[in-house]
């Protein structure tokens, strides 16, 4: 097939990863993985950058007339809600493409209103509370220390640290303050729950199937230190190996936690109205509890990551996983489909 692989213009991969060290290889990974796997299957995959102008996605769709656009870009006009009308604007040029519909990216996407949906179908999520950029930031009396201070809006742990686990009025306004002015972006406080993290991938239109379960371990992190997906933990693969981290198939779950789990995830999944693939983030507590932190719809799709460990896990190929999210695209029932 053609292949329409759209991607940031400034994450166009290189034909090889000779000559390029571990800190340039992690900006564009997944671009690299999947459209040398493409290749390596057979089909004609061609990548294309894109910032801040849908024309040139539209002349590539007419002049080159794709199968399908395999969707990498998170952004537009860097802004990371944009990649949504990007979306929407493929379904209005009738493309077929990977990945989630509009109306999942618009609800997901927004982590407030994501917990605000999941709290009216009574599945619990941490206590939290929104700080808009613009309006003053009064720490919250409804809300209990520790709190988890992140942005509203952005994925792949950008802004996270250490310093997002606060624990009084004057780190907390620090924080916000820190997300407000040096990252540009509204906050989210959310009640820090202790416990595993777990990660569940789901993928389907309507009929979903759930991946084997991933634990986000820590095996060497300082006495103390919070246990959360900083960017660090995410993206510095020196970090990670010095500390211990790992993402794996937890063997001590029974069966019926797993199952639990499962369970919860596709109703959370068929709540935001997700669609192709997505991965739920779950807390564990030492009492069982399940909280659900975030819904993450088109999760990093390079091989290593948790999407591709869970398709592993699964007996699943990285080159299969692949050919799953490209089926998936094109079955996916668009409106303009069924006109």
């Amino acid at each position: 097939m053609r292949v329409l692989v759209l991607m940031h213009k400034d994450l166009i991969p290189p034909d090889s990863l000779e000559g390029y060290t571990d800190k340039e290889i992690v900006e564009w990974k997944a671009e690299y993985d999947v459209v040398t796997t493409l290749r390596e299957m057979g089909h004609e995959a061609k990548p294309l950058g894109v910032e801040d102008d849908l024309g040139v996605i539209r002349k590539a769709l007419r002049d080159w007339k794709p199968h399908i656009v395999f969707n990498l870009l998170e952004e537009f006009h860097g802004v990371a809600l944009y990649d949504q009308h990007v979306i929407s604007f493929l379904e209005l040029m009738r493309q077929s493409y990977t990945g989630c519909n509009p109306r999942g990216l618009v609800l997901a996407h927004d982590k407030a209103l994501t917990k605000k949906i999941l709290s009216y179908h009574r599945i619990r999520v941490p206590g939290f509370t929104t700080y808009p950029r613009g309006k003053p930031i009064k720490p919250p009396r409804h809300l209990r220390y520790p709190l988890f201070v992140k942005s509203l809006i952005e994925e792949g742990s950008y802004g996270i640290s250490q310093a997002s686990i606060v624990t009084n009025d004057e780190k907390f306004v620090k924080r916000v303050e820190y997300l407000h002015e040096q990252l540009e972006t509204h906050a989210i406080a959310e009640e820090y729950i202790e416990g595993r993290e777990m990660y569940l991938a789901i993928m389907g239109n309507k009929r979903l199937s759930v991946l084997p379960i991933i634990e986000l371990v820590f095996n060497n992190m300082p006495e103390g230190s919070p246990r959360i997906a900083t960017s660090k933990v995410k993206w510095d693969w020196e970090y990670q190996k010095k500390h211990g981290i790992d993402t794996v198939v937890p063997e001590d779950l029974s069966p019926e936690m797993s199952s639990r789990i499962g369970r919860l995830g596709k109703r959370i999944y068929r709540a935001l109205y997700l669609s192709g693939y997505a991965r739920i983030d779950f807390r564990i507590t030492p009492d069982n509890e399940i909280y659900v932190l975030e819904a993450n719809p088109n999760p990093d799709p390079g091989f290593g990551e948790e999407l591709s460990d869970a398709a592993e896990a699964a007996g699943m190929s990285y080159a299969q996983l692949l050919k799953r999210i490209m089926n998936l695209g094109l079955r996916y029932p668009a409106e303009w489909r069924l006109v």
